[in-house]
């Protein structure tokens, strides 16, 4: 056994530019490669003198190895993660003294606080939070968003009479006060303000602001809808301005659009509102034209305000995540905020008779948990309305338990979102596609086609309905505050129904939370099983011990419960395999070299390019991985953990029942699910196959199994990529009671990254893992898609990863199991696993900028959707609908928008192809309309990314993976190559601007001179060079292809590749 196993003295992780961490890489590959050659010539020499046959082998200590894989970009993500922990929470009594003294009945009444105070002690969330010193707003905050004349109206209620307050009452919409008011609402903002800066300032990572009088009704000159100032507002207007915080994304799920909220930030692009509320087309308060989908912001601000107006009552969880998947999330994460303040009212939650909604207590803790997704989990998350005092209570107790980090209560399978709420969310992105390029799954409608929900193809307002205006708002209002007669019917009179209904809410929602957080194991004697005669495999012993040095010296493993291993025992093992396969690789136990490797042919398949390989400790090996996955199992399903994570090998998802494949022995996770299934009689499970090649075996074992949903994520690549076959195409969904349960997502054109597998996540996996419902989550947890991996060829980051992780880890009630696969590049996998193991354990998400997606992924990602949306509800949204170009006030011409380039992509991939080879290559002419960087202007951050000409678009293709997508064949020699000079010997860099005009978004460099200069879609600055100076060659730092001007073509040839190699790596951090 290796001797510094488990001791943590691997390299240590250290922080260093990109610049130095490449050139360290390059210094190391080449001492290691001279190294590797004089030690080659040695042994060839020394074995020549013997006349002996040279063997080549290779040292388990990997260390050179380490410095060439892992000083790479992917070293760059080494640091440890951020534990800021913590959740901080503001309360103060003296909220309570805010009253209505005429109508004690008023809905907004003090118990609203102090029972959700009193339920959140019941669960003994006061005593894990931090707790927050309130404090009241300064003049100098109330000034941030409210006029002083509104300050000190509000201030004079404080020495009025009860008459006084009457009468102001009476000329403000929907409000109370009393001679506490001014202090309550300044104790309200200031306690707000003062918790958004502990998070900012890293002293805790989110909060809880139980306060009142609320706040997003009221404007800056008025008072409205029981507020008087906007926290929310103030909170962000503050950190913009005192803690520059460049993006802040509000949430307001408060039933009652936050009107003022919304004007406040209308055309400021560092604020994205976005409100969920009730809205019946404008019938229903503040009754405002501008609450409609169409108000999207004016000015910079076009595209960052987003209203999804409800146009029903009844709407439950299964509508409300629907909007979440379909609109926010996806949005949340293009914004990519900095912090994210919610304006958390619960009077859309179940019993409420003002939002007369059906939302459950247990679904707010799924919406906080996924906007910790967002800027690395700060979050506030600030009260707002919500009058069933039972649900509002709950509602709050169980956001505070998620802002914690407890695992989210276990919800019902979704049912079908209402078509009204479909409309709704269609038309939000029918107007929103042009600024948000994440929007790219629903189809343009063609000529004279309609979309399938009537509400979509038309504009409002809806007519006859009356809306409030500055004209017609009234000039006194009630004091008393009545409900309709169907409402006091259905809600007052009925009261014990719904209070019925809840409390059973409450009983069949588990709180239990394990003692332990996450579960693992490891055991080293896996590193037994490794090839004889193949010094290079990838499927490398160091693998484990790697990911297990990660984790130690992140102090990963002493924060989780560490489990014994142990072996699988025949009958575990016959659950997935048959005896005689069972029994084949007991016998090899015993094999000499030659019968070891005549196994090893017998079991590699012709078109494998690495075998899978068998050692005498195979065996023994394999049965490890299984038997302590199970242990795993058992420590989850039995209450000691909320998750676990397995670090084994061999990998397994390719084992079939019969025999050995693709360097797999035994299935451990297709066999944890069947012993899942039968020792724990779990009804549900979700297996998630994120390993970059298709899981074809695990596939097989379920594929007539409506009990277990498989997810795979993998490449295809028409089916050339391994395992090779149709079995990983698209149209695989399952046989018998099994249809539809099986969902394969086959990427095409080449490898991934994090864009194509978040939005994967987003539009495919979670809304149908959501609509499962499973009881266990298990993950083949393979990282060969991530970066630096030299099988996947694929982008995956430690992020990227750490964000599957994160979303699927509210599902299951948090019973979810990684369980590690394939991955290949050291660095890579021990990154990568434990950042995911980070996660489980509660630590933030790391923040994820934004990419675009390929427009090859989106095209697949919608052709899964089509395949699927027959089984799955939640995928309804899939249709064709009207396309909206962008508000006359932005200036950007939005003909080449997204759905442009997607237009079509149900009709597949190989119509796609074959049109490219079709069009003919232009040049648009005048490009004034582009910026000094050569991007279109947009009305919000990361819009849809536009192409000046056809030549652009197949150059897009090209960057995205795209094989051969040349409008004309490239040349594979000319005699201008001979002028192509050496290169400089400080490389290339793709930032560097023109040197006539400075414009830095598309340029070119001279291969003869080496000078920069814009393309003919900017200023032609290189086209005027090329003739001038009469240099020929030149390539573009936008899609690093190499140009003739003397024959008009494209150039491939081996004398370009130093060039191409240094511009790659001056990109993306790595050579071709």
């Amino acid at each position: 056994m290796d001797q510094k196993e488990g001791t943590g003295t691997g390299p240590k992780s250290e922080t260093v530019s990109l610049a130095e961490a490449m050139e360290r890489g390059r210094e190391a590959k080449r001492q290691a490669e001279a190294k590797e050659e004089e030690e080659r010539l040695r042994k060839v020499q020394d074995a020549t003198r013997r006349g002996e046959e040279v063997v080549d082998s290779e040292g388990e200590d990997g260390y050179d190895h380490m410095l060439i894989e892992g000083l790479s970009e992917v070293a760059l993500l080494m640091k440890k993660p951020d534990t800021t922990a913590g959740t901080g929470f503001v309360y103060d009594e003296m909220c309570l003294l805010h009253k209505n003294e005429w109508h004690p009945g008023h809905p907004e009444k003090p118990a609203r606080a102090a029972r959700s105070y009193q339920r959140c002690e019941e669960l003994g969330l006061i005593d894990r939070c931090k707790r927050i010193q309130s404090r009241f707003g300064t003049e100098d905050e109330v000034l941030l968003e409210h006029t002083r004349p509104h300050l000190d109206l509000v201030m004079s209620t404080s020495s009025m009479d009860l008459d006084g307050l009457k009468d102001l009452s009476r000329r403000t919409e929907d409000v109370y006060f009393n001679q506490e008011t001014y202090q309550c609402s300044l104790l309200s903002l200031g306690s707000t303000v003062e918790i958004t800066e502990r998070i900012l300032r890293k002293e805790v990572r989110n909060g809880f602001a139980l306060v009142r009088p609320p706040g997003h009704h009221a404007m800056t000159e008025a008072c409205c809808g029981f507020c008087f100032f906007n926290n929310v507002a103030i909170a962000a207007k503050r950190a913009i301005e005192e803690w520059g915080v460049k993006k802040i994304l509000i949430v307001d799920w408060d039933v009652h659009h936050g009107q003022a909220t919304q004007q406040m930030f209308y055309n400021d692009p560092r604020v994205l509102y976005f409100s969920i509320h009730r809205y019946e087309y404008g019938r229903y308060w503040p009754q405002l034209r501008e609450s409609d989908y169409d108000f999207i912001g004016e000015g910079d601000g076009l595209g960052y305000n987003i209203n999804v107006p409800i146009n029903k009552t009844g709407c439950g969880d299964s509508d409300y995540l629907a909007i979440l998947h379909q609109v926010l999330m996806p949005i949340g994460y293009q914004f990519s905020p900095d912090l994210v303040l919610i304006s958390a009212g619960y009077d859309a939650a179940i019993g409420c008779p003002e939002g007369q909604m059906l939302v459950t207590p247990a679904a707010y803790a799924h919406f906080v948990h996924m906007m910790s997704q967002l800027a690395e989990g700060r979050v506030c998350v600030v009260l707002e309305g919500g009058y069933n005092l039972k649900s509002l209570s709950e509602g709050v107790a169980l956001s505070v338990r998620s802002l914690l980090g407890d695992p989210c209560p276990l919800l019902k399978t979704t049912e079908e979102p209402s078509d009204s709420v479909t409309e709704s969310i269609l038309n939000v992105m029918k107007v929103l596609a042009p600024y948000w390029s994440c929007l790219a799954y629903q189809t343009p409608l063609e000529d004279n086609e309609l979309c399938a929900f009537p509400g979509v193809n038309t504009d409002p307002p809806v007519e006859g309905v009356k809306f409030i205006t500055e004209d017609t708002r009234p000039k006194e209002y009630t004091l008393s505050y009545e409900y309709p007669f169907e409402t006091v019917e259905k809600y007052f009179k009925a009261e014990h129904e719904w209070t019925a209904r809840i409390d059973a809410l409450i009983a069949e929602t588990n709180l239990a939370v394990p003692p332990n957080r996450t579960c693992l194991v490891y055991d080293p004697a896996m590193k037994a099983h490794k090839p004889y005669a193949m010094p290079g495999h990838p499927e490398k012993p160091e693998r484990i011990s790697r990911v297990f040095d990660k984790h130690k010296d992140w102090g990963l493993v002493e924060r989780c419960l560490k489990l014994e291993s142990r072996l699988a025992n025949q009958e575990e093992l016959e659950l997935c395999h048959s005896g005689e396969h069972i029994a084949n690789l007991k016998v090899s136990e015993s094999f000499g070299p030659k019968e070891i490797q005549d196994f090893t042919d017998q079991f590699t398949l012709p078109d494998e390019r690495i075998p899978t390989f068998v050692h005498n400790e195979t065996n023994n090996s394999a049965k490890l991985a299984v038997g302590s996955t199970l242990n795993v199992v058992d420590t989850v399903m039995s209450g000691q953990a909320v998750n676990g994570v397995a670090i084994v090998r061999p990998p397994g998802h390719h084992a079939e029942s019969g025999r050995p494949m693709g360097f797999c022995f035994f299935n451990t996770v297709a066999i944890a699910a069947k012993y899942a299934q039968k020792k724990y009689g779990v009804k549900k499970v979700l297996i998630v196959d994120w390993d970059v090649h298709h899981g074809n075996s695990t596939q097989e074992m379920f594929y007539d199994d409506p009990r277990v949903l498989y997810i795979s994520i993998h490449r295809y690549d028409g089916g050339s990529f391994f395992p090779g076959s149709s079995e990983g195409d698209r149209f695989m969904v399952g046989r018998g009671d099994g249809t539809g349960f099986n969902v394969n997502i086959p990427w095409h054109g080449g490898g991934k990254g994090d864009a194509e597998y978040l939005a994967a996540f987003q539009q495919i996996v979670m809304p149908i893992a959501y609509e499962f419902a499973p009881e266990l989550v298990l993950v083949s947890a393979g990282f060969d898609a991530a970066l630096g991996d030299p099988l996947g060829g694929c982008k995956v980051t430690p992020a990227g990863y750490g964000h599957m992780t994160h979303m699927l880890s509210g599902l299951a009630n948090g019973r979810v199991i990684l369980v590690l696969e394939g991955g290949y590049n050291l660095v890579s996998i021990a990154n990568s696993m434990a950042t995911c193991t980070s996660v489980l354990l509660g630590d933030p998400v790391p923040q994820w900028r934004y990419e675009q997606p390929s427009n090859i992924a989106v095209m697949t990602i919608g052709e899964v959707l089509d395949t699927q949306k027959k089984y799955w509800k939640s995928l309804k949204f899939r249709v064709a609908i009207p396309l909206k170009k962008q508000n006359e006030q932005d200036t950007s011409d939005t003909d080449d928008s997204i759905y442009s380039e997607t237009k079509g992509a149900d009709k597949g991939m190989d119509e796609l192809t074959k049109n490219m080879g079709d069009l003919e290559v232009t040049n648009v002419g005048d490009q004034s309309k582009m910026g000094a960087e050569g991007g279109a202007s947009q009305g919000a951050v990361g819009g849809s990314e536009r192409f000046s000409s056809n030549r652009q678009l197949l150059q897009h293709y090209e960057n995205q993976g795209v094989q051969a997508m040349y409008a004309v064949e490239p040349l594979r020699y000319c005699d201008h190559l001979k002028e192509v000079s050496p290169l400089p010997e400080c490389g290339l860099n793709v930032d560097d601007p023109c040197t006539e005009c400075n414009a830095t978004g598309e340029n070119w460099v001279c291969l003869v001179c080496f000078k920069v200069f814009c393309s003919r879609y900017v200023n032609s600055d290189m086209v005027k060079h090329g003739k001038s100076a009469d240099h020929p060659v030149v390539l573009s730092y936008a899609d690093l292809s190499v140009w003739c001007y003397k024959c008009d073509n494209y150039l491939d040839n081996e004398i370009l590749r130093p060039a191409k190699n240094a511009a790659h790596n001056s990109k993306f951090g790595v050579e071709i």
